[in-house]
């Protein structure tokens, strides 16, 4: 069974076919999904999809490419959906210099706030860090009671030393098959089965052999078999302690095997 804790569900590039993707996902063994929020409109088709099935959650948070959005209304309707039954998350928020890197002291700013959001509701966060690791690791160390992912993991093994000590979360994506992950298997190194988490991005990031389509949680088993290499160990295992790992951390209840989550 495998939990795709990072699925952009609401995406309009499933518009077209949302309904029967998801049923093929299902069918791929596909038991939880969670639907991170970018912004106000996404956040409430993620929860909106949360409400009509059982097995999709939801994250509610503003993320950096979307500064946009950093308004006090926007920030008060992402508490409200916070409070939401099935919000298991404040995320998907964090800092991307990769895109934008003039603003940097508005995207700290907005990465606090939120941060301050997840506590208050207790909730743990999804973080996205491109290309500012120094500065996500020296707002995560500010606030040492936070935990959470850190989505897409891409920095040093020694930074992933730091945040597992601090009881954090990796998450891996597609890139993990690709040719050019030099980063990846000195992480998944030092990275314990019990703190792996398994994502797709999608619908980026589709991993080989599925590179340059659209993605989709049903690809969740090519990334769970490239870990399995990399860790000497096999799919099953991986994925059953990614199961257990993404539950435990978002406060979701294991499915039983032939049933649905709680």
């Amino acid at each position: 069974m495998y939990f795709d804790t990072h699925a952009h569900l609401d995406d309009r590039a499933f518009d077209a076919d949302r309904a029967e993707m998801l049923r093929q996902i299902r069918e791929a063994g596909v038991k939880l999904v969670i639907d991170p929020g970018c912004e106000p409109e996404s956040c409430r088709k993620a929860a909106a999809l949360s409400e009509a099935y059982d097995w999709i959650y939801f994250a509610a948070g503003i993320h950096p490419e979307e500064l946009e959005s950093d308004t006090p209304e926007a920030l008060e309707e992402t508490a409200v959906l916070a409070a939401h039954p099935k919000c298991v998350a404040i995320g998907e928020i964090g800092l991307d210099y990769y895109w934008d890197d003039r603003h940097r002291e508005e995207q700290k700013a907005l990465f606090r706030r939120q941060i301050a959001l997840a506590l208050e509701r207790e909730l743990p966060v999804i973080v996205h860090d491109r290309e500012a690791h120094g500065d996500c690791l020296e707002i995560i160390r500010g606030y040492p009671e936070l935990r959470g992912v850190f989505h897409c993991f891409s920095g040093s093994a020694e930074m992933a030393e730091e945040l597992l000590r601090r009881g954090w979360y990796l998450g891996f994506d597609g890139p993990v098959t690709y040719k050019n992950a030099r980063k990846t298997p000195e992480v998944l190194a030092i990275c314990p089965l019990d703190r792996i988490l398994l994502e797709t991005d999608s619908p980026y990031l589709s991993p080989v052999p599925r590179r340059g389509r659209r993605n989709d949680p049903g690809n969740l088993r090519y990334i769970c078999e490239r870990i399995a290499e990399l860790k000497g160990t096999t799919p099953q295992t991986v994925a059953a302690a990614a199961l257990k790992n993404g539950c435990e951390l978002f406060g979701i209840r294991i499915p039983a095997r032939n049933g649905e989550a709680g």
